[in-house]
């Protein structure tokens, strides 16, 4: 008998399953495919791994000579840029397979199912079923690309995000519809290797859940990498040629037919249930939790992308310790996600945490706004990364924080800081009262903050 069976071995399952193994309990994690889930194996880490590659072959190409550097006859090999990435998620899955072993979690491979009240189903890839007892249950099984039925992944043509990192020919030429995270970064490792790349966007901006002028400013910088990028368009038909894809959009103005040779659908996840007993799903097949993460059925808990929205990695270890700890640790009250940062790792890198400009219009705060250049930082002037900028929202009244919006050369990183700052309710006053090394690009958090009361010192 287990004290917790989790079933899905990606961020949010694996963080569970160890977590519970550090609290003394007996536990197992069944995994179908290989422990660390899509993030690992087939989204955030592979990923970061070919933009990384892509980043450093645009700079040598375009920018070698910035910093006294030449080059002749630069070229690449395509099997070894997808080799690197498999490489990096191959260790990093060997390391939670480790993780596993140090905190006594049994790693069971299978199809996980729920089979009646405590009982959870495992069966292997030769079809035998064995049947584990748990005295609690959590399911973390994730998510997958969604499919838009005239289109159907075909692995060829018509590509999912795992499709498009693990591609052995490069495309000459790539569509792809939905410029959320997944859509930009794809289209910046292409674009940098050569591929003509053409985003189709139904919203009026690129990365459409972010400050609207970050959106802006990325597409602008996308457009001078040569990225097309169709915002406020819509795709009205579809056509898979076998060795092209044939798009009809529309827009203000007008439409137009797009053929290419491939075309990355970037339209969003849908859930993966565990097989078995099914707890009750919401309208778009999420399973429905309480504030403990509690599922209708007895003792089944669910956390991760399986939850529902935000789709993050981050995000669904936070549930994981959130959920186990609300289990086992007496006296215990689990929180929810309310505060989280938003990472799109393109170039520039984009950021964000706390409330856009728009949704506290919307919402009738008053606020000011500070924001600073990464033109006028020494760092960023010495490291030729100087496109982006720091964008801070603060309360008029009280001067908190409610919201940080970051594009440029390691927003990603920084947005921690903001992160901080919003969870521990910091003002104005308190950030820039706190020194920032220099230097640093950090220093645009401080001048964005003292930009906000119209103090910023360097420009």
């Amino acid at each position: 008998m287990y004290d917790l069976i989790v079933i899905g071995g990606g961020p949010a399952g694996y963080i569970a399953a160890i977590r519970a193994g550090q609290l003394g309990k007996k536990v197992a994690c069944v995994e179908v495919d290989r422990a660390g889930g899509t993030c690992l194996n087939w989204g955030c880490i592979p990923t970061k791994a070919l933009l990384k590659n892509a980043h450093l072959y645009h700079q040598m190409k375009h920018h070698a000579a910035d910093f006294g550097m030449k080059f002749d006859n630069l070229s690449y090999d395509w099997s070894e840029v997808i080799g690197r990435s498999r490489k990096v998620a191959d260790r990093l899955a060997g390391g939670v397979e480790f993780l596993f072993k140090k905190n006594k979690v049994d790693y069971l491979r299978g199809f996980g199912s729920i089979e009646g009240e405590g009982k959870v189903g495992v069966t292997d890839k030769d079809g035998k079923k064995e049947v584990f007892e748990a005295k609690n249950i959590i399911v973390a099984t994730g998510c997958k690309p969604r499919e838009l039925p005239p289109l159907p992944f075909d692995g060829k043509a018509v590509l999912s995000s795992k499709h498009a990192m693990n591609l052995k020919e490069q495309p000459k030429s790539m569509l792809i519809i939905g410029a959320g995270a997944i859509g930009v970064e794809f289209a910046y490792i292409y674009n940098a290797f050569g591929t003509e790349v053409t985003m189709v966007e139904m919203q009026p901006t690129i990365l459409p859940v972010e400050d609207s002028e970050v959106g802006k400013t990325l597409e602008r910088s996308y457009k001078k990498m040569g990225v097309k990028c169709l915002t406020d368009t819509k795709v009205t038909a579809f056509k898979n040629n076998g060795n092209s894809v044939t798009l009809t959009v529309e827009s203000k103005k007008g439409t137009q037919d797009i053929t290419a040779d491939t075309c990355l659908v970037a339209i969003g996840v849908a859930p993966v249930l565990p097989g078995g007993e099914t707890p009750e799903l919401d309208e778009r097949g999420f399973v429905k939790t309480d504030e403990r993460y509690t599922t209708n059925l007895p003792n089944v808990f669910a956390i991760g992308d399986i939850d529902g929205p935000p789709w993050l990695a981050h995000t669904g270890m936070f549930e994981a310790v959130q959920c186990v700890d609300g289990i086992f640790v007496e006296g215990h009250n689990p929180r929810r996600v309310e505060n989280f940062p938003g990472c799109t790792y393109c170039h520039p890198e984009v950021a964000s945490i706390g409330k856009t400009e728009d949704a506290l219009k919307a919402e009738g705060v008053d606020y000011k706004v500070g924001k600073f250049p990464y033109q006028a930082l020494g760092k960023a002037q010495a490291i030729g990364e100087t496109e982006g900028f720091v964008k801070l929202l603060f309360g008029k009244e009280h001067g908190e924080l409610l919201g940080a919006h970051i594009i440029g050369e390691n927003a990603t990183d920084l947005i921690a800081e903001m992160g901080l700052a919003l969870e521990m309710e910091l003002t104005a006053d308190e950030i820039h009262s706190t020194i920032h090394a220099h230097p640093t690009i950090a220093e645009a958090i401080h001048e964005a903050t003292l930009d906000a009361d119209g103090h910023a010192l360097h420009i």
